[in-house]
């Protein structure tokens, strides 16, 4: 058995309420590719920092042929020849193919200077031993598309003589014919003797180009082996095997009829024919991998983006939102993923967060009541539970659940019909998920209806009534969670491998 080139035993990396690795290992081989394959949180970003310097791990140990070595800054990681290329390369546009390749080890001449006629060749040599002759070393960076630039990238690898090449979900935006000449290219480097650690949520990919795989959940390495000895199904049941063990407490609601009805929405980039309804005290889950299209349908349906077709119907009647404002007055509210860029003012107290969209409410002849502010974000932040020192508190001292329920309480606040929960959970700790499971049955049960975005297998199978699975923009099934939906089979249909049970 060949010995690994990289090496990781026993590391740790905790945050403020998360362990977010918890004594992982892998091995990397020379001239073989290493997929690392996991849901979302499950630690394969946090492992990717580590290894390349940009997170130190608390515990454990890197060698790399066998010694042992440590990553203190990313310029390290480069030196020690390990390059990663990322889903959204971290390169320069204003420089040239040949500048970005050669960024921060630039050939010299003997004063010191930037060699300018030697930079240009040898990004030629490494461009054309690579295969992509059909690149200008010349060419500004901003001039290429995305998987041009991904050839870039590899370039800039190539050009420190990387070991070890860690690909982080290369394809995501790439035609089929651009992610060929990727394969092609990762055969190129597995025949140079590179180890590379390759992390996608496609299986058909993960088949098709890796050799060996290592699975992670929650924080945890739980499996690991050869691909031709392993079938996928094995593979989605190591992802996804934990238990329920956390609390749902979805109310028994009785569904009434439609009060959402999308039909044919389409946009030109990110989702295509999108049809669903939403009924009267239904939660509604989506699920899908990354770049699905989930959190881009919600945001054409609250006005921040528009689609190109399609309709949208609420209560009956046929609605046009060319803003969030419209959405709001109509009885659409969002509570994005990212809350603390979107979703609350970090530095306002929390009355003033929760009053914001509802100053009309709080307002006599356009100057503000205090008196009635307070009361307003009183009334909301008590049905939701609220944990603070006080309702003037600034919003970005509260924990991650709490500022979760401030986003809340001011949508709840606009009285709406309809609330999009876009990653409801994402970054809290086990105790505040409980809490906003527990409110977002409170809000079915008090007559509003939920879409849930949820990249969360135990979350979507605890709170939705029905499960609308997405794949590339589109959506590919509809699943009734009557208590035979598995876990197995959304994986299985969001990754399109053949055979998901329906």
């Amino acid at each position: 058995m060949p010995w690994p080139k990289l090496t990781l035993t026993g590391i740790s990396k905790s945050f403020p309420g998360v362990k977010a690795l918890n004594e992982v290992g892998l091995e990397l081989y020379a001239g073989e590719v290493t997929a690392l394959i996991g849901e979302n949180g499950a630690g394969k970003s946090t492992l990717v920092k580590s290894l390349t310097g940009i997170y130190q791990p608390e515990a454990g140990e890197i060698r790399i042929d066998g010694n042992p070595v440590s990553m203190q800054t990313p310029h390290r990681a480069f030196e020690l020849g390990i390059a990663a290329i990322h889903q959204e390369t971290v390169l320069f546009d204003e420089l040239s193919v040949a500048e970005n390749i050669y960024l921060g080890h630039t050939p010299r001449t003997s004063f010191g200077l930037i060699d300018w006629r030697k930079l240009r060749s040898q990004a030629r040599q490494v461009l054309d031993e690579m295969g992509a002759a059909h690149i200008s070393e010349d060419t500004q960076l901003k001039e290429l598309g995305i998987a041009k630039k991904h050839l870039v990238a590899v370039a800039r690898a190539m050009s420190i003589d990387s070991h070890i090449v860690i690909m982080d979900e290369p394809t995501a935006a790439l035609s089929h014919k651009e992610i060929e000449d990727l394969f092609t290219l990762i055969e190129h480097l597995k025949s140079e003797g590179k180890a590379i650690l390759f992390i996608s949520h496609k299986f058909d990919e993960i088949y098709r180009i890796a050799d060996r795989y290592t699975v992670f959940r929650d924080g945890e390495m739980v499996g690991k082996g050869l691909i031709k000895d392993t079938d996928q199904k094995e593979i989605v049941q190591m992802m996804v095997g934990r238990s329920v063990d956390q609390i749902f407490p979805k109310n028994n609601i009785k569904i009434g009829a439609p009060i959402l009805q999308v039909a044919n929405l389409s946009h030109p980039t990110e989702f295509d024919n999108i049809s669903f309804d939403l009924h009267q005290g239904e939660i509604l889950g989506f699920y899908g991998l990354v770049g699905a299209g989930r959190s881009e349908i919600m945001q054409a349906l609250f006005g921040i983006t528009r689609a190109s077709t399609g309709s949208v119907i609420l209560d009956g009647k046929r609605r046009q939102f060319r803003s969030p404002a419209d959405a709001i007055k109509a009885g659409i509210v969002y509570v994005p993923e990212e809350r603390g860029k979107q979703g609350i003012v970090a530095d306002l107290p929390i009355y003033q967060n929760v009053g914001l969209p509802s100053l009309h409410k709080t307002s006599r002849n356009g100057v503000l009541q205090l008196a009635e502010e307070f009361a307003l974000a009183r009334e909301f932040t008590e049905r939701l539970d609220l944990r603070a020192s006080s309702l003037s508190q600034p919003t970005g001292t509260l924990s991650g659940g709490n500022q979760q329920k401030v986003v809340v309480a001011k949508w709840l606040a606009t009285q709406p019909r309809v609330i999009i929960l876009d990653e409801p959970t994402k970054g809290v700790d086990i105790g505040s998920k409980a809490a906003v499971h527990a409110f977002m049955g409170d809000l079915v049960a008090q007559g509003l209806s939920v879409i849930m975005v949820s990249s969360e297998i135990p979350e979507v199978l605890g709170m939705s009534d029905r499960v609308v699975v997405m794949r590339e923009g589109l959506i590919v099934d509809t699943k009734a969670n009557d208590g035979t939906l598995t876990a197995e089979q959304l994986v299985m249909t969001a990754a399109g491998i053949f055979g998901a049970a329906a």
